[in-house]
């Protein structure tokens, strides 16, 4: 499954709550994506999400729905450094 980073920009602090991710979750089944992580800024208004998902078009489909931003897409590949030992 293709793997992609979201970077998120958020007007306000976002504070996250066991309803608002369980939400974001429901959505993201019905969508076919899977969210793995999330790096928060210090100042809690961007967040850079690890997700996997057939494209960009279902995280940002996801991402309308819930009603949160989804300001850059980029799908990667990982890199570790015991690939290189």
């Amino acid at each position: 499954m293709p793997r992609f980073i979201i970077e998120r920009n958020f007007a306000e602090k976002i504070e996250f709550t066991k309803e608002g991710v369980e939400r974001v979750d429901l959505i993201n089944d019905e969508e076919g994506v899977r969210w793995i992580f999330s790096f928060l800024s210090a100042d809690k208004r961007k967040t850079y999400c690890l997700y996997e998902a057939e494209s960009a078009d279902a995280i940002r489909n996801a991402a309308r729905r819930a009603n949160i931003p989804a300001d850059v897409i980029i799908e990667v590949d990982q890199v570790t450094p015991a690939m290189f030992a």
